[in-house]
């Protein structure tokens, strides 16, 4: 039997943005930490670190934030940025403030320009992030493009081939798998993630992307219910699934 991973209660709040060990102490002087039905006063006292936390513990009368490692599902809406250097509105804007303030941090797995919309993780779980974007795990990524211009007729041969260069590569793309949907729009499901991959390809043979969404990564699809700005934590099942 493996464990159960313990805290310093004052550490754990803090470490999930709840404010400094100071602020924290503030809480737990007002009887605002409450465990398994009993209000806490000594920061010091052990906590078991589980999954069910927030089905054990309230803030202020609230349940309290999951521990990590924790995998957010995204709908990324149009002109939001996935950096927290890029000038602008980030994603990390559109989760509660105090998150922005957890240890460890949240970071995107990839990114989606300011242009692009859709499916979007978010995690602080290091491993697991390395283990999406490694391209040994070929883990795909699926777009729908509308495009400028009409389909000339011979991209998917083209993306398919395995030979394509992009301006400034020293590297081919690996082959990549494109589904008309009509004249001016398409399906592409890519293996990589280089910058700027599917409008560079588009662009490649021609063509211009006048908008992107990304609906699906390995076998995890965007929820056609999650509206732009909306996001979710993520369960186990569902954290199998970019991997199926």
């Amino acid at each position: 039997m493996s464990k159960v991973p313990m805290a310093r209660l004052d550490r754990l709040l803090a470490n999930l943005g709840y404010g400094s060990r100071r602020e924290v102490q503030g809480l737990l002087r007002k009887g605002a930490v409450v465990f398994d039905g009993a209000a806490l006063s000594d920061g010091g006292q052990k906590i078991p670190v589980v999954p069910d936390l927030p089905e054990r513990m309230t803030i202020e009368g609230a349940p309290v934030d999951p521990p990590a490692p924790l995998t957010l599902l995204m709908h990324k809406p149009l002109g939001v940025v996935c950096s927290h250097r890029e000038p602008g509105r980030s994603v990390y804007e559109l989760l509660p403030r105090r998150w922005r303030a957890r240890m460890p941090g949240l970071s995107t797995i990839g990114r989606l320009d300011l242009d692009t919309t859709g499916l979007l993780l978010i995690t602080d779980d290091g491993p697991l992030l390395h283990r999406v974007i490694a391209p040994r795990s070929h883990v795909a990524k699926r777009y729908v493009a509308k495009l400028a211009r009409p389909l000339r007729g011979d991209e998917a041969a083209v993306f398919a081939a395995g030979s394509l260069m992009l301006e400034s590569e020293s590297e081919p793309l690996a082959p990549a798998i494109l589904e008309p949907l009509s004249d001016t729009e398409a399906r592409l499901t890519i293996t990589e993630g280089r910058y700027h991959q599917v409008r560079r390809m588009f662009a490649a043979v021609g063509n211009h992307v006048e908008s992107l969404h990304r609906d699906q990564i390995g076998g995890l699809f965007l929820p056609q219910d999650l509206a732009p700005g909306e996001w979710r934590i993520l369960n186990s099942e569902e954290l199998s699934a970019i991997f199926s």
